[in-house]
């Protein structure tokens, strides 16, 4: 049996909502599964509970409780109780705690998110660059850049201007972060710094963690307008949501070596980019890892979030 029929089997026989916690001991209290090679069992749970919310599975849903999520069979929903599951944790969030949190510990965020859409992203740290005292370069570097390989099976020995001119071999993508967008000056002076910063890659996005709900039109129409697209970014990325996609363009590379001459962490993407889609056969396995070792990290499981999160004081309710 694997674990995600055991947590379904679980779930079946006992009518409620659970912690990952609380679904692991009901799963040895059955004796379902042999954990004797697994490191972490408890963690294996949680991942398994992740991956039916991330995909989908409409099996399995949860809430959002006073000890985290609550996870239960979606077919039990209208039997169950769980208004008392977010009442207990409702009560609380009045005497809120200062929002501490700075706009670069969202960066793992997005990479989370990004890592379930096969997106590779690296943080551009602008206090690097070369011309870092200008605050006028600021308006050329992106907080994040992505790249999503389209078709990895060409391993040709091609320059990347060669590869590169093949449409079927990857996008690359310029992300603006910002902490919260609450005004239309706000989101105007963020759009446009996104425009700037993102005036060189295929796809450009303007990624606010806190926006307010009556900025909706405006952004729908700036989106239009100049084809910056606009991500919500959750507390728990998995969550998160294109309010509105990015329009396809031309990479400017005249720019891009500007940003290449100018930043390092720019310049060895771009670099390490080329090395695996010109990678052979024999290399392209080692060529990949060490790119991905490059690449932010991410975090996988809602355990992994929730302990972050709580670390750098980023709400789970939002106020905007």
């Amino acid at each position: 049996m694997t674990v995600k029929e055991a947590i379904v089997k679980v779930l079946e026989k006992n009518k409620s909502s659970y912690t990952y916690l609380q679904v692991h001991d009901l799963i040895n209290a059955e004796n379902l599964i042999d954990w004797s090679n697994a490191k972490t069992p408890t963690d294996t749970v949680g991942a398994q509970l992740g991956e039916f919310i991330r995909k989908n599975d409409s099996r399995v849903k949860r809430i959002k409780g006073k000890k985290g999520f609550e996870y239960y069979l979606a077919k039990y929903e209208d039997e169950l109780n769980l208004s008392a599951v977010t009442e207990k944790v409702t009560e609380p969030k009045k005497s809120s705690r200062p929002q501490t949190y700075q706009e670069r510990d969202l960066h793992i965020l997005l990479s989370s998110y990004l890592n379930t859409k096969n997106t590779f992203s690296k943080t551009i740290f602008h206090e690097q660059s070369a011309y870092n005292k200008d605050n006028h370069q600021k308006w050329i570097h992106p907080d994040m850049i992505g790249i999503n390989f389209l078709n990895l099976k060409n391993k040709s020995s091609q320059a990347l201007m060669k590869v590169i001119n093949k449409a079927d071999a990857f996008d690359i993508t310029s992300y603006e972060i910002k902490r919260e967008i609450k005004s239309d000056y706000e989101l105007k002076k963020c759009f446009f710094q996104a425009v700037s910063n993102s005036s060189w890659a295929n796809y450009g996005y303007l990624v606010a963690f806190e926006i307010s709900s009556n900025l909706k039109d405006e952004m729908e129409r700036l989106n239009q307008s100049f084809g910056i697209g606009i991500i919500e970014l959750q507390s728990n990325p998995y969550e998160s949501e294109v309010l509105f996609p990015s329009r396809y363009r031309e990479l400017d590379f005249k720019t891009m070596d500007k940003l290449c001459e100018i930043n390092k962490d720019f310049e060895k993407f771009i670099t390490q980019t080329e090395t695996l889609l010109i990678a052979t056969e024999r290399y392209i396995k080692a060529t990949r890892k060490e790119f991905v070792e490059f690449c932010d990290d991410f975090l996988e499981t809602d355990t992994e979030i929730e302990k972050y999160c709580a670390e750098k004081n980023i709400p789970a309710e939002k106020t905007v």
